[in-house]
């Protein structure tokens, strides 16, 4: 950015900044009282006071005032504040000549000024201050008729021609009242200015809002004014003068007890209105950036700034904070109860600040630990922010339980910090698990399971966590205080936080249940069939000692299709379903028929090597026999036609009893499944079914950031709209709509169009 445009948006911001301040002591000043004051006291007789419902007015037009100070254009706001500068620089020149009247009247000397030293002395001074306050207001108004602003060096040149003192205080009278017409001139002449400016912003709202809407005019003025850096700035300087106001007022130095009282007590001062909690919102979300930000520099250094996630903007240690103060009244308290729910609130914003750090950290330690990297560096950066992350919140914990008796409600806003610190053990403890896989030789057994288990176990203390929230909301909302805030919240904790939880961690069990019994089902292959089958697996792409045998005559490993199953009920290759003998109909009871049918093929994670070429790739020795198929089902789907489900099926069987070299890999999955998977384990699958519609965030922050969560299914339709965008494939309506209602169809058109871009040319 270059500096000028650097200047200006300073300029923007802080120019606006005391129209902000004026607001804030309009709300502080009560008009009631400051005329009780009045009435009480002697100025009761002044004709001024005696016009209550006019000073009632003027308050209303310090409001207006602020308003127009916050929304003119930076232009316009720039040469009213110069005209301000003029006027106080006016002001400043008449306090000089007043002053200097009133030393020579003390001094009673009225002869030549070069025989009195003193009185040399003065008039000199006064000379260089009026010809300093003439030159600067000829430059701020961009004039060069300074003899507009002489008119205070009317008594300096009486004074200087030996007039009598009596009559240079006349002249300094006139002085001023010939500024003071010059004055009101000057606003008479631009009266209509604001007129004119009202019009103009009016004929440009209205013509805004009928091209592009009221939704496009309110982020235009929130870009254009920068409110959120604006409130940040205005509260920081807010809380800079109370701290200077306390030190000021302090001779001795203050304790560490004394020091924290202190900033719970300036915050909680400077949040007595309702603009100043909105700048405190707002700076706890530019910390909470900070932070988040820092620590993906921490983990990642630049390459962190590549791909910038927006859910961790800090908006969610915003909102937070502002829901937790506006549904417990905090700018209605007293400042020692404000202070003390300040306290309670901010640790509920730090403990969401640090589950951020941990779903910033989660990924990346898990992809270090399944990667080959032997960068020292890089694990102990990651390591060590587990590591801070697992004793931070425990301690935080500790040192809240010491401040307050312990009771439920108590255990349920420490409960946050305690499921960080487990989150981050069980992430410690996967970590450790897939370094101790890479120094064996031998992979470790079950490791998935482990994995499954591993992260069941914090998931279910989450959810019984989420049931005690629930049960004390409840509680308190059938025998305490009911409002519609508390409510709303609870209703949506309890279906983003128990429910879906609930049943995804059911669907889950249930596949994971059901891929255990189908496997059982299914024949083992003799030694004769393998020989004679002469193959990989399609999964893993390694040679098969001993396999099963599917109902559609597939062979995989036991163990690469039970991981399979735990995502899918339907066969790699063919994608028929598996049907266990149990179940003869097809899929199981307990699980949704949308588990295994109409969905993505997610991706078999293959040990890439000079056999096996990447996903999405053909190897150089391909014959084109072997790809036709699918190349014809590919130039079909580019081209927009119908591609029959039978075509795909028989590329997929041609492509299954080709010979294992000349093997076409299977088509890598739409980028919408690929963004809702976890980490991928080395040469393994996910062992847990895909949850991207929920985040790991704690339901112990009172289920203040659930609120976020209401726009889940837009996040879903952004992954369709990326997915069209990445594909660069033709997506006309009628494309768009048969991708939608078929989903196998639109898969079909993506694996064809990423195999033949994966084709060496």
């Amino acid at each position: 950015m270059p500096l000028k445009d650097r200047v200006e948006a300073v300029l923007n911001v802080g120019l606006r900044v005391p129209s902000i301040m004026l607001l804030e002591v309009l709300y502080r000043w009560d008009v009631s009282s400051f005329f009780q004051k009045i009435q009480r006291s002697s100025l009761s007789n002044n004709p001024l006071f005696q016009y209550k419902y006019l000073a009632l007015y003027l308050h209303y037009v310090g409001y207006i005032l602020s308003l127009v100070l916050l929304t003119l254009p930076r232009q316009h706001l720039v040469q009213l504040y110069l005209y301000v500068l003029t006027a106080l620089l006016l002001y400043a020149g008449h306090q000089v000549s007043r002053d200097y009247v009133r030393s020579e009247l003390d001094s009673g000397y009225e002869g030549p000024l070069y025989l009195d030293p003193l009185s040399m002395n003065r008039f000199t001074t006064a000379l260089i201050g009026q010809l300093v306050v003439c030159t600067l207001c000829s430059c701020v108004m961009q004039t060069k008729q300074i003899w507009l602003f002489s008119a205070h060096l009317l008594p300096l040149v009486a004074r200087l021609c030996l007039v009598p003192l009596e009559t240079i205080v006349f002249i300094n009278r006139f002085a001023m009242i010939f500024t003071g017409l010059e004055v009101v001139y000057f606003l008479a002449s631009n009266l209509l200015v604001p007129y004119n400016l009202a019009k103009t912003a009016y004929r440009e709202l209205v013509q805004v809002v009928e091209v592009y809407g009221l939704l496009a005019l309110g982020m235009s003025l929130w870009n254009q004014l920068v409110l959120p850096v604006l409130f940040m700035c205005f509260w920081l300087v807010l809380f800079a003068l109370q701290i200077y106001s306390y030190f000021s007022t302090r001779d001795q130095p203050a304790s560490r007890e004394r020091l924290l009282f202190l900033f719970l007590t300036s915050i909680a001062e400077c949040c007595c209105s309702p603009y100043s909690l909105l700048g405190l919102v707002f700076t706890v979300s530019f910390v909470a950036l900070g932070v988040l930000t820092l620590c993906k520099f921490y983990l990642q250094g630049y390459r962190a700034f590549m791909n910038d996630n927006a859910m961790n903007r800090g908006m969610t240690e915003g909102i937070t904070l502002l829901v937790l103060s506006v549904q417990t009244g905090l700018i209605e308290l007293q400042v020692i109860h404000r202070a003390f729910l300040l306290s309670i609130i901010l640790f509920i914003v730090v403990a969401s600040i640090l589950q951020s750090m941990l779903d910033i950290a989660d990924p990346i330690v898990l992809a270090l630990g399944a990667s080959r990297d032997k960068s020292i560096w890089k694990h102990f950066r990651a390591v060590s922010l587990c590591l801070f992350l697992l004793i931070f919140p425990a301690y935080m914990a500790y040192m809240i339980c010491q401040f307050f008796h312990m009771d439920f409600w108590l255990l349920i806003i420490i409960s946050s910090s305690i499921l960080t610190s487990l989150q981050v053990l069980g992430t410690l403890l996967i970590y450790v698990l897939f370094m101790v896989e890479e120094v064996r030789k031998a992979p470790v057994e079950n490791m998935d399971d482990v994995i499954y288990w591993v992260n069941g176990t914090y998931r279910l203390l989450e959810f019984v966590l989420a049931l005690c929230v629930v049960a004390y909301g409840v509680s308190e909302t059938l025998f305490g205080e009911w409002t519609v805030m508390g409510s709303t919240i609870i209703l949506a904790h309890s279906y983003y936080n128990v429910w879906l939880r609930a049943q995804l961690g059911w669907q889950s069990f249930l596949l994971r249940r059901d891929a255990v019994n189908k496997l059982k089902s299914l024949p083992t292959a003799s030694p004769q069939q393998l020989q004679q089958y002469n193959d990989i697996c399609a999964i893993c792409y390694q040679d098969m000692k001993s396999a099963v045998i599917t109902p559609c005559s597939h062979f995989f490993h036991a163990g690469c299709l039970k991981k399979w199953l735990y995502v899918q009920e339907s066969c790699p290759l063919c994608h028929s379903q598996l049907k266990s003998q149990s179940q003869p109909g097809g899929a199981s009871p307990d699980v949704p028929a949308e588990a295994g049918q109409g969905q993505p093929v997610p991706p078999p994670v293959v040990q890439e090597g000079p056999d096996n070429p990447p996903v999405g790739e053909l190897p150089d020795n391909a014959p084109p026999s072997q790809s036709s198929g699918v190349e014809d089902a590919t130039q079909s789907s580019a081209s927009g036609g119908d591609v029959p489900l039978s075509n795909e099926l028989q590329a997929a069987e041609a492509a299954a009893c080709c010979p294992a070299k000349t093997q076409t890999p299977p088509p890598p999955p739409s980028e919408a499944v690929l963004d809702s998977w976890p980490v991928p384990v080395r040469g393994r699958l996910p062992s847990s079914a895909p949850s991207a519609s929920l985040s790991r965030a704690s339901p112990a922050v009172l289920s203040a950031v659930l609120l976020l969560a209401l726009p889940c299914n837009v996040t879903r339709h952004l992954e369709l709209i990326s997915w069209f965008s990445r594909a660069r494939v033709s997506t006309p309506a009628s494309l768009a709509l048969r991708a939608w209602r078929s989903p196998r169809w639109m898969w079909a058109s993506v694996s064809g169009a990423g195999l033949r871009r994966g084709r060496p040319a």
